[in-house]
């Protein structure tokens, strides 16, 4: 029996949450920045208020939800092609909690797209999983103490004093507005990680019929 499942069954959901859980201490060992449950919740309330604030139905919203929770989870098995993986890891999830055959579809094709090299935005729900994941840059998501050791991608999420995602009134224009401390690092810095990013956070706006703009220090640079 096909079942309507909610982003709260899923979130709540002891497996799912092992699974995130395991995931990111595979990625802590590997030295990465926060995958645990303050980025994916961020990305499913992301991904749901883009849809929200373009009109898309409840139920899409809370697709887009399912579908930022779960992203991640394929880093369970390896950072490597972990899209993929993780697809197939919320399909059997999902389809063992009883969730409609169409459904579990969108959501594991938005999750088997939303990463570098293999993203694109074959959905509405894919390309809010895009902007949403990519533009989650923040100072929190560092986890090295140590400041004299930080790589180019600490050096770029601590910098980050805040970050909005924000649609404007007419919903033709998404953009990503960022404070930063550059004591901590160089605007090329942020381009030499986030060029490939925003180009696909435009890729998957243009998808949705919007533009899409980085904004750094109140400065336009894309």
């Amino acid at each position: 029996m096909n079942l309507l499942i909610k982003y709260q069954d899923i979130k709540s959901n002891e497996t799912v949450r092992t699974y995130i859980t395991k995931a990111d201490e595979s990625l802590i060992a590997l030295g990465f920045t926060e995958h645990s449950f303050a980025h994916v919740t961020k990305v499913a309330q992301t991904a749901s208020y883009i849809l929200e604030t373009l009109g898309f139905s409840e139920r899409d919203c809370e697709l887009a939800k399912i579908a930022g929770f779960l992203h991640d989870i394929g880093n369970l098995v390896n950072r490597t092609d972990h899209a993929q993986s993780g697809a197939l890891i919320a399909f059997r999830l999902l389809d063992h909690m009883g969730m409609e055959a169409q459904e579990i579809a969108t959501i594991v094709t938005a999750i088997g797209n939303h990463d570098e090299g293999t993203a694109e935005a074959v959905n509405p729900i894919a390309a809010a999983l895009i902007l949403a994941d990519k533009t989650d840059v923040r100072r929190s998501r560092v986890r090295n103490k140590d400041k004299t050791t930080f790589d180019i991608h600490d050096r770029v999420n601590y910098s980050v004093k805040r970050s909005v995602v924000k649609i404007n009134e007419d919903r033709t224009l998404i953009k990503l507005k960022l404070t930063v401390d550059l004591h901590y690092g160089s605007i090329m810095d942020y381009f030499e990680i986030f060029m490939v990013r925003m180009l696909l956070c435009r890729k998957a706006a243009e998808s949705l019929g919007m533009g899409f703009r980085l904004i750094i220090n109140e400065q336009q640079v894309v």
